[in-house]
């Protein structure tokens, strides 16, 4: 494989996550990092050996020595941020939510595809060795047809109105930040969209959903059950049930192992990573892009699309709306 220079647009928390990621990969080459401060910009690089700095979102973009960039900014920046750098010939990874709503992530998609460029939602969990082995289980029948999908990710956040999590000016709640980890679960392991939603919320004082049960079915009758929160804490496990079993995977959105108690397995597989697990979503995107791929056959865009339209309709049942979705 080639090298590949990556950028960074928007060095935060998450952004950090990632570029422990890319410091496992010898060919990923941590070049440029992109931000409103270059104060913030000339720390993150410091720290993880990047390369050179950037003032503005506009500059990393105009780069010409970046090849790929990674978009970490709050949700409702994803779209313009995205669109900025795909419009500059940059491959994109985009940060979950791919986007706030189902407008948003078409114009990102119409934008690569107008400029021949690679885009992807940066959903990590899907390209983690615990999910690779769960495909893999999937695909021999070892559980037989699936029937059941559940899945929770809740924690326990102070409120605060300013915040990422609280604020309705940056599409916070539950849904969004990690609901979307339990959709892409069921969208990964049923390949289609869900013909049935139903769904409860409570919104809290700051008006995002705090809470977040989800009951969705599919077309030969199969259902999932999830639930988010970010005022409570749960499990965070998923399992999946099938006609001759199930497997378990405990903390699955950043799971290590998983547990088969099927008819003809019953065994538990122990699957660690190193550094932040991060990597495996960046080398997926080098690896498309030495196949000529213009998106992933793992985390398509399809896929993207078909998990923020089930989001769209799981807030409008229960009158969710954000400022951005008047654009």
């Amino acid at each position: 494989m080639k090298q590949y220079n990556w950028g960074i647009l928007a060095p935060g928390r998450i952004a950090n996550k990632f570029a422990e990621g890319l410091a496992v990969l010898p060919d990923a080459v941590r070049y440029a990092v992109g931000s409103r401060d270059i104060g913030r910009a000339k720390e993150f690089a410091d720290k993880f050996g990047f390369k050179k700095t950037h003032g503005s979102y506009t500059e990393l973009a105009e780069d010409p020595d970046v090849d790929i960039i990674y978009v970490a900014t709050p949700h409702t920046f994803h779209e313009e941020a995205a669109i900025l750098c795909l419009k500059n010939g940059k491959a994109v990874i985009c940060e979950k939510p791919f986007a706030v709503n189902e407008r948003q992530a078409e114009r990102m998609i119409r934008c690569a595809e107008d400029n021949k460029v690679f885009l992807m939602e940066a959903m990590w969990t899907r390209f983690l060795p615990v999910m690779v082995k769960l495909r893999e289980l999937l695909d021999a029948g070892v559980i037989g047809k699936v029937g059941l999908v559940s899945a929770d990710f809740g924690f326990r956040s102070n409120v605060n109105p300013e915040g990422r999590l609280f604020n309705p000016a940056l599409a916070g709640g539950s849904l969004l930040d990690v609901g979307v980890y339990n959709l892409s679960m069921c969208n990964m392991v049923y390949k289609q969209e869900p013909k049935s939603i139903k769904s409860q919320m409570r919104i809290g004082s700051t008006g995002v959903d705090e809470e977040c049960s989800v009951m969705l079915q599919y077309e030969e009758g199969q259902s999932a059950l999830l639930f988010s929160a970010i005022r409570l804490a749960s499990r965070h496990d998923a399992i999946i049930v099938g006609e001759m079993g199930r497997i378990e995977i405990p903390s699955y959105w950043h799971g290590t192992s998983l547990k088969v108690m099927a008819k003809d397995l019953n065994e538990e597989f122990d699957l660690p990573f190193e550094a932040s697990g991060y990597q495996f979503e960046a080398l997926e995107v080098m690896n498309c892009l030495e196949k000529g791929l213009k998106e992933s056959p793992l985390m398509s865009l399809k896929d993207s699309l078909g998990i923020i339209r089930t989001m769209d309709l799981v807030r409008r049942d229960n009158k969710l709306r954000y400022p951005c979705d008047e654009d």
